[in-house]
């Protein structure tokens, strides 16, 4: 098994030391999805919900969430984001949420596209929890992710 770099010596936690890489671009695609009852999606479709448009504001959160993934996540490196792309569809089943995020630096952009899918995907559930008690998260997970010298 490949030695976690998270982890110093002593098996105590550490942020890992980038500043020996080379910058690459990197870029990350996450995506996940919230099953809703038929009638959120017919309030969501017509734009009814009392708190406004979800998808609007999902997409908003989640290109927040993605700037903020360094302040949220322990031990992941604050990184200045070059494009973050959330886009939130209405389904037959409930909502599907993608997020591609890219940077030019010396890590990932994983966590940072997973946080925009994760909170894109929350703030559907905090705007539809009033008319929908039954509401899933489910399969956020990473699609791909890619780097390349500069």
């Amino acid at each position: 098994m490949k030695r976690l770099t998270h982890v110093d010596d002593a098996g105590r936690a550490r942020m890992v030391d980038v500043g020996g890489k080379p910058p690459q671009r990197r870029t990350a695609v996450a995506r996940g999805r919230i099953a809703l009852a038929a009638e959120t999606r017919r309030l969501l479709a017509g734009n009814e919900l009392k708190k406004g448009d979800a998808l609007a504001v999902a997409q908003l959160a989640g290109i927040q969430a993605a700037k903020k993934t360094g302040e949220l996540i322990p031990l992941c490196h604050p990184l200045a984001l070059d494009h973050i792309e959330v886009v939130c569809r209405l389904t037959e089943r409930g909502v599907d949420v993608e997020s591609r995020v890219s940077c030019v630096g010396r890590t990932g952009v994983e966590m940072e596209a997973l946080t925009a899918a994760s909170v894109a995907l929350l703030t559907v559930y905090d705007m539809c929890k009033a008319v929908d008690k039954k509401m899933r998260i489910s399969d956020v997970r990473l699609v791909s992710k890619e780097k390349s010298d500069v």
